[in-house]
This record gives C-alpha cells, structure tokens and sequence, in this order.
C-alpha cells in the first residue's frame, strides 16, 4: 500500500515538472495579474512598454518587449524605434522540499449480523501515510522599454531598430 502511495506521488510530481517545463511566456494582452503585454503612451513618439512573463527566460520576455514595441511603432504610422530606457526584473520564489510520514492506531467497529442476531465488536486497525514534496520554484520576468518613434531613414544610434524588420523577425509563428 505504501508502494501505491509512492508510485502515485512520484508520477504526480514528474507530471508536474513536465508540465512547467513545457510551458513558456505567451505573447498575447497583459492579463488582470499583469502577464503578457501593455503600453503606455508619454507622448506621442514616446511610449513605455511592457512585458511580463512566468518563467525565467529573459531574452524571450526581452524580444516579446522589442516585438510590442514595434507594433506600437507601426500602428502609430513611424518607421522606427529607439530605446531610451531599459529595465529588467527577475522575481524568483522558492518553495523549500519536505517529507512526511505518519503511522497511526486505532479500532475498526464491526457489525456482523446473521438471521439469529447481531453482534458488534472492535477490533485494532494500523495506517499509514506517506508525502513529500521536491520543491518548487516560482519566477516572473518583467521588460520595461521606454522608447521614442521617428520617422523616415532610421539614425545610426546604438539601441535605435526598423520597426518593420523587428516585427518580421520577433512575430510568433502563428502570427501573419
């Protein structure tokens, strides 16, 4: 029994791990808790844009940044970007491993009835239980870009990028 107990514990938890594993930021409108993307405009060549997500995969939460922001660029009718301001936070939270076991005592009640009458006695019953937990760790990555919006040929500034070669190079797989 203790065996069964393990087994499923021990396949609970890899199904867990895959699971986490398997998933990655989505790009798609920040949420009520605030993954995914937003922006918010300065003026009306500067926005700060933002891009949070689950896990701790920097450059993909950096390149979904840069594909927002040259979103914001071409909808706004300009050619290009430049970011003024870059930051980024990596929040990580651990949850720290543990075992338990327990062994306990005590009485079953019996009833066992016949056409001649019941009889009802106790008898003493044992059980036992197992858990234990791996860990599990927690992470969120926030991008926050500041950046300005030009028109016609792009400066040759460091940090400054095609709003249109950005968006065809960073835009998921499904987009068009």
């Amino acid at each position: 029994m203790i065996k069964a107990y393990m087994k499923l514990s021990l396949v609970l938890v890899m199904i867990t791990v895959v699971s986490a594993c398997a998933s990655s930021p989505t790009y798609r409108e920040a949420d009520g808790r605030g993954f995914g993307y937003s922006e918010r405009k300065i003026a009306d060549d500067h926005y700060r844009v933002h891009f949070k997500s689950r896990g701790d995969n920097t450059s993909l939460a950096m390149d979904y940044a840069l594909l927002r922001a040259s979103e914001v660029t071409l909808a706004q009718e300009y050619d290009w970007f430049r970011v003024v301001n870059r930051e980024t936070f990596v929040n990580r939270e651990r949850v720290s491993s543990g075992t338990s076991f327990g062994a306990g005592a005590g009485y079953e009640t019996i009833r066992d009835c016949t056409p001649l009458g019941c009889r009802v006695y106790r008898r003493p019953v044992r059980h036992y239980n197992i858990g234990m937990s791996l860990g599990d760790s927690r992470s969120e990555v926030e991008v926050v870009l500041e950046v300005r919006m030009g028109r016609g040929m792009r400066p040759e500034q460091e940090q400054t990028f095609d709003a249109r070669e950005v968006y065809e190079n960073l835009k998921p797989e499904s987009s068009s």
